[in-house]
């Protein structure tokens, strides 16, 4: 099985940024313990601040990989490219937040891309990553 995990924009400051919200581990930690709890999983791992890399890396692993958990930060709520690039392919991808959304700014309870998305998981931190694989795996 082959599952990409895929972060957004400002991502790469896991462990750095606002530890209150997001806590105090970061990207390469989550990925890393993913790989241990899983070691028959060929994991992947991208991030970027860029959009169109993001739309790019959806492109490029859509109709290959077995699962993506995306989560797409900031362009979650303002992004339509990304939303029609999760919808113009076929493998599934589970939208993840380590914040809970709905407890934050009115502006981050709407997302373009959960329409099109398997499953959304918010609000349980790095475990959310966690949570979406072991949905992957169960399917």
């Amino acid at each position: 099985m082959k599952i990409l995990i895929l972060n957004g924009p400002n991502l790469n400051l896991l462990g750095k940024r606002e530890p209150g919200i997001y806590g105090s581990a970061s990207a390469e930690d989550i990925f890393n313990e993913l790989k241990q709890l899983h070691p028959s999983v060929t994991f992947t791992y991208f991030q970027s601040n860029v959009e169109g890399e993001l739309v790019n890396k959806l492109h490029e692993v859509g109709f290959d990989y077995d699962g993506i958990v995306f989560n797409a930060g900031a362009y979650t709520h303002t992004s339509i490219a990304i939303a029609d690039a999760v919808a113009g392919i076929k493998t599934p991808v589970i939208e993840v937040h380590i914040s809970n959304v709905y407890a934050r700014e009115e502006y981050r309870h709407k997302s373009l891309m959960a329409k099109n998305c398997a499953g959304i998981i918010t609000g349980f931190g790095m475990k959310s990553y966690a949570l979406a694989v072991h949905h992957l795996l169960s399917k």
